[in-house]
């Protein structure tokens, strides 16, 4: 290496240290810009990857704020008084464990104590959504467990309705990321809510994860929005941003959804590929149809 190249290589490496010392101002700056006017016809919120690499809370709870988001999901309990502090919500809280869920019975016992607490921390809280997870097939066919995801949630809703608390069971794609998973058909998991028949036992319509497994995404959200209790959105392929840079246009998907009368929260859950605060702006943007 020359005396030349290394001079270059070290002022590349002072340029990135300047760049890391000044994160902390940047992101103080975009939380403190002027807030985004939106028409608010969906309500929006976000889970923490998509700001990734931002790990002061309050910032982020500032930024959800300019931006108009109304809430975050999974946010640990333990933040979320600093959530109500901003005037935000914690859209969807944790319950449960996604490979151990309630289509085994001998799952039951587990999966309905987390979920229990979840729905009295929730209700507590005024919160107004808890997840919960099917669990892998471990070779049970769908109708089996079916019959078992059923069997288990009955168990629980009527906690749901006194605490005016939604149960959303996620639906996930078995085809890229979550192999075996049980609850990977939308018809699937809108014969679960109707076999339950409670209006708090409802789904987490992941669009990212549904337009892998079955694409028609408007249409289906159409006809099964009396079930969906929470949206996600994210990108395909990859899971990244909600651009051009992708098979889905979300503009026309949130038209249909505001179209249906859907009242419940729209959750940003992808992995950002560049500045994550720009990033969710633009996704925010083109969500508020």
């Amino acid at each position: 290496m020359t005396s030349l190249s290394r001079r270059h290589v070290l002022k590349l490496m002072g340029a990135t240290t300047a760049a890391l010392a000044t994160a902390p101002a940047v992101t103080l700056r975009a939380a403190e810009a002027a807030p985004l006017q939106l028409k608010g016809r969906i309500k929006q919120g976000l889970c923490l990857g998509a700001l990734k690499g931002l790990k002061d809370f309050e910032a982020i709870c500032k930024i959800c704020v300019r931006l108009g988001l109304k809430g975050i999901d999974f946010v640990d309990p333990k933040q979320w008084e600093t959530l109500k502090k901003h005037g935000l919500i914690c859209t969807l809280a944790r319950s449960g464990t996604l490979p151990r869920g309630f289509n085994h019975k001998e799952n039951h016992a587990e999966s309905l104590t987390s979920l229990r607490q979840a729905i009295e921390a929730a209700a507590a809280a005024g919160f107004p959504n808890v997840i919960c997870f099917s669990g892998n097939r471990a070779g049970l066919s769908d109708e089996e467990g079916l019959v078992n995801c059923v069997a288990g949630l009955k168990q629980v809703a009527a906690l749901a309705e006194t605490k005016k608390v939604n149960v959303c069971m996620e639906l996930l794609n078995s085809k890229r990321n979550h192999k075996d998973y049980q609850c990977d058909h939308t018809a699937w998991g809108v014969e679960m809510c109707k076999r339950v028949g409670s209006e708090r036992i409802k789904l987490l319509y992941d669009i990212y994860h549904m337009q892998i497994m079955e694409g028609d995404v408007i249409a289906t959200i159409k006809e099964s929005i009396q079930y969906i209790a929470h949206i996600h959105t994210a990108g395909v392929p990859g899971r990244h941003e909600i651009d051009g840079t992708q098979e889905l246009f979300y503009p026309a998907i949130m038209r249909a959804v505001v179209e249906t009368g859907y009242t419940g929260y729209v959750s940003h859950e992808y992995t950002p590929t560049r500045d994550a605060v720009t990033s969710l702006e633009q996704a925010v943007k083109l969500c508020d149809v």
